[in-house]
């Protein structure tokens, strides 16, 4: 687990490399899985065998790649609330959403692909059914004897003759790796599209683009290591307050409506060249007559041009090279 944390981590800083690097694990996996767990039982589950084996195992990957994006958490935390569900949040939700779900497919994708590449969920699943295709293929020698044991033709079951036994295997495996080609096509392609057409809208240049996601990449790095250090001084001055059964110096800390702002969804607006809602808080926010800082009047109802994913929500997002 905390090795598929590290090469998220890396996916959600690095889009190609890390993208690259979780097709290479999910792909490994599931030739080490294939091998060492999957075994056709060679009877009337062939069915839901193969298919459970080829489904099941990208279903969990998906939801694990949900429940590893921060940026699902940030979206549905305090949801329940109400206060943030607007027509114009509910507009900025679905572009997380979709950019959410862009990481989190990456996997599911990568072992359905490869485990039609490989062909073996596939000649299982076919074997135990009674489609019309797969009787074709085992009667094209008008003989009804291979038919009737079909499901055990991936185990190589002596009785049935090992020629038709082998062509219907090979046909399987083809349509298979067939399917496999297409998916992966189909992927690469509409990467593609969707790439060039953010590319394509956008209003700012491509330079500012890369500085946008160097800045998004340092403030994600250095906000975990102010909290937490910031968390360690706090937790560290009640101790000693404890213990010592002294006074508590004060420590000033971001209230409740500060994080709210910081946290919040942020989409990009030609009004205001901000590169978070952090950054956007520190230049928006004014110094009071006590000492205390106070946020600038900003209208809630402030327009934001609607521009491609490349520039929505940088806010510890992954922007594609």
């Amino acid at each position: 687990m905390d090795k598929f944390l590290v090469v998220l981590n890396i996916a959600n800083k690095q889009s190609n490399l890390g993208f690259g690097l979780l097709a290479l694990m999910t792909a490994g996996g599931e030739q080490i899985f294939s091998t060492v767990v999957f075994s056709c039982p060679c009877n009337e589950l062939n069915f839901i065998y193969g298919l459970m084996f080829l489904l099941v195992p990208g279903l969990a990957l998906l939801l694990l790649g949900y429940i590893l994006n921060k940026k699902t958490w940030m979206l549905l935390t305090g949801l329940c609330q109400g206060k943030l569900c607007s027509c114009k949040w509910l507009r900025a939700a679905v572009t997380v959403l979709f950019q959410i779900n862009t990481t989190a497919l990456v996997a599911p994708f990568t072992w359905i692909a490869v485990a039609l590449l490989s062909g073996n969920y596939y000649e299982c699943l076919m074997t135990g059914t009674k489609i019309s295709p797969v009787q074709l293929l085992c009667e094209r020698n008008h003989s009804k004897v291979p038919c009737e044991n079909l499901h055990r033709f991936p185990c190589r079951d002596a009785s049935v003759p090992q020629t038709d036994r082998e062509d219907v295997l090979l046909a399987l495996k083809a349509q298979s790796q067939i399917l496999g080609w297409l998916l992966i096509a189909f992927v690469m392609l509409s990467s593609l599209l969707l790439t060039c057409l953010a590319r394509c809208s956008s209003p700012i240049s491509y330079l500012q683009l890369m500085f946008w996601r160097a800045y998004a990449q340092e403030e994600g790095e250095l906000i975990e290591s102010y909290t937490a250090k910031n968390a360690k001084e706090l937790a560290q001055r009640n101790l000693q307050s404890f213990f010592s059964q002294k006074q508590a110096e004060p420590i000033l800390t971001p209230s409740t409506k500060d994080w709210e702002k910081i946290s919040s969804l942020y989409k990009f607006s030609t009004k205001g060249q901000f590169y978070s809602t952090l950054h956007r808080y520190v230049e928006t926010r004014e110094e009071c007559d006590d000492g205390m800082m106070r946020m600038a009047s900003i209208a809630s109802s402030e327009s934001a041009d609607d521009h491609p994913a490349v520039l929505q929500f940088v806010d510890d997002c992954t922007i594609p090279v």
